[in-house]
């Protein structure tokens, strides 16, 4: 049976081998066409239910999708076997081959041209560009009624007029400058504002012998700007221009062709000049550009007793570095079953490649793929952009943004990306590089055989002589020598693998009185156990209960509770607190478990304490246990310590942070408190250890909530807000909250339920959505009256006054921080009054009451002082020294705006930096030095754009150009970008100021 093809280049089509399928017009539609543009990868329910209903569904949105996918799977299973539509949470994936769908058959063909091209292939790219472009029918997904999926359309439109205007641009270089005049005039006709199709229509023209045509063409170019859109011709078409009056015109000629030197690929374009260098400005390195710089290392240890394989290791080496000459990214994948050692090996290899092989760092993420809650492509994008230098306030919301973020940050350098467990190959396609400088390392349980281009090495148990060689390296070569027969009977019992081999070898080792034979002969009285070691997992049961029923009855009663922790690595204080054991050490309750290798060492913490892991087999086993040896209330009891102590540690950093509990609510749970030295050591830095143990505590939070510890959970969440507002997690933010919210609403605890949503009111404002903030908060504020909790008033007030001042309305946020201050008052917050007081300040300054709003800020900054919250004076300060600039006292604010600027390198904020330094160039324009101005703007704009701030390097770029009457040249280049980034983001005014700019020839 020939296999189906789709059609998504013009209308919605479906091809079987008798002839067109008929497609129920309407939500069916919708959802194939969804489906076939992510081809092979996860397309979330959510998403689907927005297409067809976009802002407003029905209750029974996500059920009749489901209706219309089984429908579809009836429709497509009918005409052809191969291809499939199948649940993955949190959607569904269509499965074929790619060639299959035309789209993706074009971006294939288009993809290989550029490849031809680089290699100096023009001939092959331009039929292959051609045929690419004949399989469009039309404008993508035509008559088609779904204005989110239209937005997809339109950016493959916009692919294949690319594709277009590359195959022109081939063409002329290869001398075809007749045949291409007539296909020009019509693109441009068709196109009027691609000024690309309109310079090459000039330069078609003008090697056609056809110069005063060319020059019409020009100038037909130059009217149509003028008039439709009051801008000049680009300054690739003035200079085409110039050339044809000077009669100095080249003939387009092909890209210099791509030669490597050793493993980057370089580009040499024929009679390049080098820039002239621009001597830098004398001040210290900004966090900005040692982040801009950073090598990432996330790469956990390396096992020390690895044996390896040289076979494996060479065809790994081979996938991920390659040959010269490769243009795409390396890929490879390690699967096997559990207990064979891929995550091991993979680590080892990415060790060894590191240096040699991607001097730029290496990433690395645990995808959870083997449990319940798999990390999100999302996820890990946020984690790796965030690794890369990219503050979380300007990560993008939508995977497809992130994703692209993530290639450009990656297209110079050369980076090995380490994904581990991995649950299927829709978790992993988003997270492939773009450039061929980068390799990806893949593991996971399934074999993954739909990675395109991947090289596979799957994992089987050792060879004998691999497996005594770990023997040997654990146990120690002098027994394994005076016993050979024992030991090779001993390897062939565990069935050679792995785990099962170095836990045996643990024991062991911890028993340097036990012979080898003897270990033999306890293995053999458990046959039963043997026969299913070659079988699969229940061998595996039965290896770890001879070394768990080796531990003693506490350690045993640690392991069985830490299988508890959900947290990717567990610090040691976890062991006392479940076991209620406040010894001043309790790494020491950890350490016979890492003996046997129940545990293994992750790390070490800052404090020098060790941090461990559980190998997923093992913690399932432990699991079992704890069900079959705890009650539900001693479970209960064990969990809510551990959560009562991550409380305990979040509660410290955010006083550390605030210089006590302002603005922020806590619940009666009891806390359970880790030794205080350990508190005192790990808190030193409390922003960098709720960073580090960001996973963690979203955990918790989430784990509480699911388990009906609902004072923990709400309580954990809104202190954990202390992170998520200063490093603009807030995805992390939402998700939290609305796990902690349905755990409250549930158990009806008012008061937890009005402190999330009042959090959550926070959340929308910072996100502008302001009418689900000011509901968020309304709602919550009511609570809190009917409970009298001045606090919770406090907080809903201040933020319903911030929108207020941000919507224009002046009165009413002043009256609103009238009433906060004094409910901040009533719960003797002083945090709270300070930062009530200095955002009231910034409405006394527009309304010119200069000595009111300078009282305010002199009491916030003793507030802040007092206190020592860092954060809250840098923030006042700079209000003080745009005061001062208003006063015209401009040497104060100079020096006012240097010290904060200090304060937010000091605590990496890079996003304050900017705007630091462009508060510095202002106050350089008000003193008439527009040299020193210039300066810091220039940094302004390095620094917003360094980070990809586009809309501050923007108005940076602005203020840059406002000072260069002089350079016409050099104004125009700093505002044809601004006037893009402005008109995306509906900068009105500031859209207006550029492009008068512009229009002035400033």
């Amino acid at each position: 049976m020939s296999p189906l093809a789709f059609r998504v280049l013009g209308p919605l089509q479906v091809h079987g081998p008798d002839g067109p399928l008929r497609l129920p017009p309407g939500r069916q539609e919708v959802i194939l066409a969804a489906l076939l543009l992510e081809t092979n990868r996860v397309v979330s329910t959510n998403h689907l239910v927005d297409l067809i209903w976009e802002d407003n569904p029905p209750e029974t949105a996500r059920t009749q999708v489901q209706i219309c996918v089984s429908r579809l799977r009836k429709l497509l299973a009918g005409a052809d076997g191969e291809v499939s539509i199948t649940t993955r949470p949190p959607g569904y994936v269509l499965h074929t081959d790619a060639g299959n769908v035309d789209a993706a058959l074009f971006t294939s063909l288009v993809l290989r041209a550029r490849r031809l091209r680089e290699r100096g292939e023009p001939d092959q790219a331009v039929r292959l560009l051609r045929d690419a472009v004949t399989l469009w029918q039309g404008d993508c997904l035509s008559g088609l009624d779904s204005g989110p999926l239209a937005n997809k359309a339109r950016q493959l439109n916009e692919e294949r007029l690319t594709a277009v205007e590359l195959r022109i641009q081939l063409e002329l270089e290869l001398g075809r400058y007749d045949g291409l005049v007539g296909e020009l005039q019509r693109l441009t006709h068709e196109h009027p504002l691609r000024e690309k199709l309109r310079g090459q229509l000039i330069q078609a023209l003008y090697w056609s012998g056809r110069q005063a045509e060319a020059l019409e063409a020009f100038r037909t170019a130059r009217r149509f700007l003028a008039e439709e859109l009051g801008l000049e011709p680009s300054r690739e078409l003035r200079e085409l221009e110039s050339a044809i009056l000077a009669g100095r015109l080249p003939a387009p000629a092909a890209p210099a062709p791509v030669r490597v030197s050793g493993d980057r690929a370089e580009e040499e374009p024929a009679g390049a000049e080098p820039e002239e260098d621009s001597e830098p400005a004398p001040v210290p390195p900004s966090p900005e550009s040692l982040r801009q710089d950073a090598v990432p290392h996330q790469l956990p240890a390396a096992v020390a007793d690895f044996v390896s394989d040289a076979g494996q290791l060479a065809v790994l080496e081979e996938a991920l570095t390659g040959r010269p000459g490769r243009t795409t990214v390396g890929l490879a994948a390690i699967t096997g079953k559990p207990g064979t050692g891929k995550s091991t090996l993979a680590v080892h290899v990415a060790h060894m490649l590191s240096e040699t092989g991607f001097p730029d760092g290496q990433l690395y993420c645990d995808l959870r793929g083997t449990t319940g809650t798999p990390a999100t492509p999302e996820e890990v994008l946020g984690r790796f952009l965030r690794a890369l230098g990219i503050p979380g306030q300007l990560i993008p919301e939508s995977l497809d943004e992130r994703a692209e973020m993530y290639r450009t940050r990656l297209a110079s350098r050369r980076v090995l990306v380490v994904l581990d467990d991995a649950a299927g190959e829709g978790q992993v396609l988003p997270l492939l590089p773009g450039s061929r400088g980068c390799a990806v390392l893949v593991t996971g349980r399934a074999r993954l055989t739909a990675l395109p281009g991947a090289h596979r090495v799957e994992l089987d148990v050792l060879a004998e002589d691999r497996a005594l060689e770990l023997l040997s390296r654990i146990v120690g070569r002098e027994r394994v020598a005076g016993e050979a027969a024992a030991a090779e009977a001993l390897v062939r019992t565990v069935g050679r693998l792995p785990l099962a081999l170095r836990i045996v070898a643990a024991r062991l080792a911890a028993r340097p009185h036990w012979t080898l034979a003897s270990m033999v002969q306890r293995l053999a009285n458990e046959r039963h156990r043997l026969d299913e070691l070659a079988h699969g997992e229940m061998t595996m049961r039965a290896s770890l209960s001879l070394t768990y029923e080796g531990l003693a009855p506490e350690d045993r009663r640690l392991l069985r509770l830490l299988s508890m922790a959900q947290a990717p690595t567990l610090p040691s204080w976890l062991a006392g607190a479940l076991l209620d054991d406040r010894r001043p050490f309790p790494s020491d309750l950890m350490e016979p478990l890492v003996d046997v290798q129940m545990l293994d060492v992750a790390g070490v913490e800052r404090t020098g304490g060790f941090r461990y892991r559980f190998h997923e087999i093992i913690r399932v086993y432990a699991r079992e246990q704890l069900a079959a040896h705890h009650t539900p209330e001693a479970r209960q009891e064990a969990l809510a310590r551990m959560a009562g102590g991550w409380m305990h540690l979040a509660q410290q950093a955010h006083r550390k942070v605030y210089g006590g509990d302002f603005t922020v609510l806590h619940g009666d749970a009891p806390r359970w408190e880790p030794p205080t030295s350990y508190t005192d050591e790990v808190l030193a830095d409390p922003l960098a250890w709720l960073d580090a143990e960001q996973a963690s505590l979203c955990g918790m939070v989430e784990h509480t909530a699911d388990a009906g510890l609902h004072d923990l959970s709400w309580d954990l969440a809104t202190s954990l807000v202390t992170l998520f507002e200063v490093r603009g997690h807030y995805d992390l933010w939402e998700q939290t909250h609305l796990s902690a919210l349905a755990a409250v609403r549930k158990a009806g605890n008012l008061r937890g339920t009005a402190a999330i949503r009042a959090s959550l009111g926070s959340l929308y404002m910072s996100r502008n959505q302001f009418d689900t903030a000011r509901q968020s908060l309304n709602s919550a504020l009511d609570v809190f009256q009917a409970l009298d909790e001045p606090m919770g008033e406090a907080l809903c007030r201040r933020d319903m006054a911030l929108i207020a001042r941000t919507s224009g309305d002046d009165s009413a946020a002043l009256e609103l921080y009238r009433r906060s201050l004094a409910d901040f008052d009533r719960a003797g917050d002083v945090v709270g009054r300070a930062i009530v007081l200095t955002q009231s300040a910034h409405i006394r300054m527009r309304q010119g009451e200069i000595t009111e709003a300078q009282r305010q800020l002199d009491e916030a900054l003793d507030i802040y002082e007092g206190v020592g919250y860092t954060g809250g004076r840098a923030r006042t300060l700079r209000r003080v020294g745009q005061l001062l600039l208003e006063q015209g006292r401009s040497d104060l604010a100079v020096l006012t705006f240097t010290e904060v600027l200090e304060l937010c390198r000091d605590s990496g904020d890079v996003i304050g930096e900017g705007h630091l330094l462009r508060d510095l160039g202002h106050a350089f324009v008000v003193m008439g030095r527009p040299d020193r101005a210039r300066d810091f703007f220039d940094r302004a704009v390095t620094a917003r754009e360094g980070v990809m701030d586009f809309s501050g390097g923007a108005l940076a770029r602005l203020d840059l150009a406002r000072l260069l009457d002089a350079e016409p040249g050099r104004s125009r280049q700093l505002l044809v970008p601004a006037v893009e980034v402005f008109r995306e983001r509906r900068m009105g005014r500031e859209l207006a100021e550029a492009e008068r700019l512009l229009a002035t020839g400033c």
